[in-house]
């Protein structure tokens, strides 16, 4: 079957966050949203069968998985990043950050130190600081269009703070890093020798670019599964983000039981009927419908790349290694973050997010969401060059 990604989707008046929120988050009524992480796209034909089936059936009580469900995350992982996972160490949460904030309870006590490496996706500082958690910052160096990690800091950082959890985003929300496995050993080797416990957000997996590859961090080396929390789901593989469900691994029996405890003081129990029956579907039969759809994703990428260096130069694209968000330099405007901001939403009327959200380092940079049709795309970026030139 070839997918048509080019179909325009009219999501306004769906209840759509990305769409139909605008005035209640103070922006123009007919922006144009390239923001938060979903996409565009209809999920593939195979998920939508199966909720017409569980539509159809009519009752919607409480529901459980059995190994069918596990047996389709296997093969998944198995198949596409070489990860030989356990029944035993799947605990099911309605959403990643869910899983994040619940890690955290679960596995330190308040005033603890949680490390981060902003600029990071925005929700990980936000769980560490609500949870009256001390937040510890490890900035990734920008140099020359690329970041890496400051591995000295972070030591430092893990010792002076007395750090008891990392938050590893893996592929990197916004900068678009796919970690090396040496980036990761000396990573790990660190949180190994310090005692500290890492949360693994690998949400964005599934969605590396020609010459990259994703390592899953605990398997990167075996003592590295002692430590690891790792965060998976098919939210934004398949666009299932408000069918609410993650899948996560902990191999620690110690580490799994505290995060079950919590999620137990928490209330919950069952997960949404139709979120199983959506993730057992994609993982199943979507593969294909994934394959063309970052064929598609890649020529948005060299859309995206040739727009800005033939007619605004003065903003740079930092190449993404993974994830459908493109990480945008704006500093050669010589733009402030307000009169940035201001660009963007009332001479461009676009809706992006801003650099600042993601912490330290992200003054200057703007986050693109380019998983849409490239026509929708191509106009995010003709209203951007003519902001500009009226400048």
């Amino acid at each position: 079957m070839q997918y048509n990604f080019d179909e325009i989707i009219d999501r306004r008046n769906t209840d759509s966050l990305k769409y139909d929120f605008a005035k209640e988050r103070e922006k123009p009524e007919e922006i144009l949203p390239l923001w938060v992480a979903d996409m565009d796209f209809k999920t593939p034909a195979c998920v939508i069968d199966a909720l017409v089936d569980k539509s159809q059936h009519g009752i919607f009580g409480y529901s459980e998985t059995k190994r069918d469900y596990f047996e389709v995350l296997q093969h998944w992982f198995s198949s596409r990043f070489h990860w030989k996972i356990q029944p035993e160490w799947l605990v099911k949460t309605p959403g990643v950050v869910y899983a994040i904030s619940t890690a955290i309870r679960a596995l330190t006590a308040k005033g603890d130190a949680v490390l981060v490496q902003q600029p990071v996706y925005y929700p990980f500082s936000r769980s560490v600081l609500v949870n009256q958690r001390k937040l510890a910052v490890n900035q990734l160096i920008y140099s020359q269009g690329k970041y890496r990690i400051d591995f000295e800091d972070l030591e430092e950082k893990v010792i002076k703070n007395h750090v008891k959890l990392f938050i590893l985003c893996s592929p990197h929300n916004p900068v678009g890093r796919v970690w090396t496995r040496e980036e990761l050993i000396r990573l790990g080797d660190i949180c190994l020798k310090h005692g500290v416990i890492v949360i693994s957000d690998e949400i964005h997996a599934d969605f590396t670019y020609q010459g990259y590859r994703h390592l899953v961090f605990a398997d990167v080396k075996p003592e590295f599964s002692k430590i690891a929390v790792t965060c998976t789901a098919p939210s934004k593989t398949f666009n299932l983000a408000g069918l609410q469900i993650s899948n996560i691994f902990i191999a620690s029996g110690d580490i799994r039981s505290k995060f079950r405890q919590e999620i137990a003081r928490s209330g919950y129990s069952q997960m949404n009927t139709m979120g199983i029956a959506a993730c057992r579907a994609a993982y199943a039969k979507g593969g294909e419908w994934l394959a063309q759809l970052k064929e598609y994703l890649a020529g948005n990428l060299n859309f995206l790349s040739g727009f800005l260096q033939e007619k605004l130069p003065s903003i740079r694209l930092v190449e993404p290694e993974g994830t459908y968000l493109a990480w945008l330099d704006c500093s050669g405007l010589g733009l402030d973050s307000q009169k940035l901001e201001d660009l963007i939403v009332n001479r461009a009327q676009l809706w992006l997010d801003s650099g600042t959200m993601f912490g330290a380092g992200g003054e200057g940079f703007q986050r693109v969401n380019i998983a849409c049709p490239r026509i929708i795309l191509q106009q995010a970026l003709i209203q951007l060059e003519d902001a500009v030139k009226s400048l």
